[in-house]
């Protein structure tokens, strides 16, 4: 294990690396360029291939055929380049494909701005792509999470042949934070499901997702929502800080819970009862604890750099059992502590009296 500092971006390289990536296709658009310049770098060190591809839409169709033939596969890009990969997802989705893709989201909608935004949570969430697909949707908090969560989304890519995105934003790219790096995996199982050739079989395998005939793609569609059900049964994560003793709950991911985290720390030192809750799989959303909670008659506080996307996944959640408050902050601009605290404040009985 080694313990060094590094930025965001590149705990998120390095952690793709640690887990066995050997390919990266990409195309550079800011807040993200670190993750390129990096692998540009340290792929070729462990016998890996990095290549910059002409288009985000290129880019997303090297991965569809490395990842078809079984190799560990990463790409990254940030809101607008994720939008030219939306066709190429859809498809990697309907493939069932494995694949790991990086949004670092930065201010929308259009071309935005270079400042950090969590307004890319529908896009990534909600399908963004064409057809009834989804993705395994991870928000990591630091950058330990960061190395953590990509070997972890490479391994759940595999094991259930779907792509996984990690979603994260301009501030967790770049702030630089202690990371401790798990060793160096070579993964040498081979998929046999690959497009490999024939290797001893009658006929080579075949990946697509056409389904021409009406009947052939409602198989495919079943399937896929079968799959889509073993997910979301098992694959929900969450941290939860002092929520059971709670009065209200601050529900948060990324950089907004660790805004939400230092405001609720100057109140707990009022006495106040907050507590947080902090998704780390937006998809599937972790909503049965918050729904456990809510009949609790805990009150929630939902805060997010957007006009209001996990809000959405809150109330529906809770199903009108609980208040679901909402404090956001548009155009690239980061809530401060002192602004979430003082929203917690007014929201909390008698003017804050926990």
């Amino acid at each position: 294990m080694e313990r060094v500092m590094m930025k965001g971006n590149e705990a998120l390289a390095e952690g793709a690396i640690r887990a066995g990536c050997r390919f990266f296709f990409g195309y550079p658009i800011t807040p993200q360029n670190e993750i390129p310049e990096y692998m540009a770098r340290r792929l070729p060190e462990v016998g890996g291939v990095f290549l910059q591809a002409e288009s985000e839409v290129s880019a997303i169709n090297m991965v569809y055929g490395a990842g078809g033939a079984g190799a560990r596969v990463l790409t990254s890009s940030s809101g607008p380049g994720i939008s030219l990969k939306l066709e190429g997802i859809s498809y990697i989705a309907g493939a069932q494909v494995p694949c790991v893709i990086v949004n670092v989201a930065r201010g929308g909608p259009g071309l935005g701005g270079l400042t950090p935004s969590q307004a890319d949570y529908f896009q990534a969430t909600k399908g963004g792509g064409h057809g009834d697909y989804r993705l395994l949707v991870y928000a990591p908090g630091n950058a330990q999470e960061m190395v953590d969560l990509m070997g972890l989304a490479f391994d759940k890519a595999e094991e259930y042949r779907n792509p996984v995105m990690i979603l994260t934003d301009a501030i967790m790219g770049q702030m630089m934070e202690p990371v401790v790096l798990p060793p160096l995996r070579t993964v040498t199982a081979e998929q046999p499901w690959a497009t490999t050739g024939k290797q001893g079989r009658k006929k080579p395998n075949l990946i697509n997702s056409l389904g021409i005939v009406g009947e052939e793609l409602e198989r495919i569609n079943i399937e896929l929502q079968a799959k889509y059900d073993r997910m979301a049964a098992a694959e929900a994560r969450y941290e939860a800080d002092g929520t059971a003793e709670a009065d209200l709950i601050v529900v948060a991911y990324g950089t907004s819970s660790r805004v939400a985290r230092s405001a609720i720390a100057r109140l707990r030192q009022e006495g106040k009862k907050v507590g947080l809750f902090r998704p780390v799989t937006l998809w599937p959303f972790p909503q049965a604890v918050l729904a456990s909670l809510a009949a609790d008659g805990k009150r929630f506080l939902v805060v997010e750099m957007s006009a209001g996307q996990l809000v959405e996944d809150v109330i529906l959640a809770v199903n009108d059992r609980a208040k679901v408050s909402f404090f956001g902050k548009l155009n690239g601009t980061v809530p401060t502590v002192r602004e979430v605290y003082d929203r917690i404040r007014s929201l909390l009985p008698e003017g804050g009296e926990g």
